[in-house]
């Protein structure tokens, strides 16, 4: 590429003008057509730099990061290792975006994110690496359950929430489980109702919730669910609800899959 159109496009996409960021991923789009995507990798460095917006600073900017995001998925998957490699930024806003754009590029990014989190022992790390799997709509992400399976009781909080998150999205894809594996799953989800944190019991109740709504649950599992969810509303003989709301509102959003 010559020179003057790289800084060309460093310039737009430089700027805080959502229309000259839109006009520079114009012309990456164009450079990656002309030269292929193997060859646009400075290219995927530039349009990286997006990633780091605020978008609550900056809501003006969505449409265009979302355009980022669709532009660094098609440049193929020898960009997942870069996004790997983007993870260790230490940008929260980066690393959403990144786990979001992993999730997009799909199954093939599953193996690259499974030897990733086995790879490394930082719980912040594999938060994110289990967050793009939840993105991920694909059968295959039940190649990925065991290390949600893992995290679901990790002393890490944000680790422990994002596994319990996870395995609701990715029963959402799988369209059968094994007994055994479906036993394990609803009894570590059921344990984690006890947990201190609301906002992870909530998202217990949610996943569970899920496992009926896509037809995981048997009807001896279905049956106790029922009572769990009556229990955590103060419907049942007991009138003991769960104190938080978070998790009452996901209690009866569940309900509605099992009555």
């Amino acid at each position: 590429m010559p020179e003057h159109a790289y800084q060309q496009i460093e310039a737009l996409l430089s700027s805080a003008d959502a229309s000259k960021i839109h006009e520079g991923l114009e012309l990456v789009r164009k450079e990656i057509a002309r030269i292929g995507s193997k060859e646009a990798r400075p290219l995927f460095e530039i349009v990286a730099m997006l990633f780091h917006f605020d978008m609550l600073d900056r809501p003006d900017l969505v449409p265009v990061l979302n355009e980022a995001v669709s532009l660094v998925v098609g440049f193929g998957d020898w960009v997942i290792p870069e996004l790997l490699r983007e993870l260790d930024d230490g940008d929260l806003k980066a690393q959403l975006t990144i786990g979001h754009a992993l999730g997009r590029i799909g199954a093939d990014a599953i193996q690259p994110l499974i030897a990733e989190y086995h790879a490394t022992s930082d719980s912040a790390r594999r938060v994110f690496i289990l967050y793009a799997l939840g993105k991920i709509k694909s059968p295959r992400v039940i190649e990925a359950m065991p290390l949600a399976l893992e995290a679901i009781h990790s002393t890490d909080l944000e680790l422990r929430d994002t596994a319990t998150r996870a395995i609701g999205k990715f029963v959402e894809f799988v369209p059968s489980l094994s007994d055994s594996l479906r036993r394990e799953i609803f009894q570590k989800l059921q344990r984690n109702l006890a947990d201190s944190s609301p906002v992870i019991r909530a998202k217990a109740v949610r996943s569970l919730g899920k496992l009926a709504k896509f037809g995981h649950l048997s009807q001896e599992e279905r049956q106790s669910l029922k009572n769990i969810l009556e229990r955590l509303m103060g419907i049942d003989e007991h009138y003991e609800w769960d104190y938080a709301y978070i998790v009452r509102r996901e209690a009866e959003e569940a309900y509605q899959y099992i009555r």
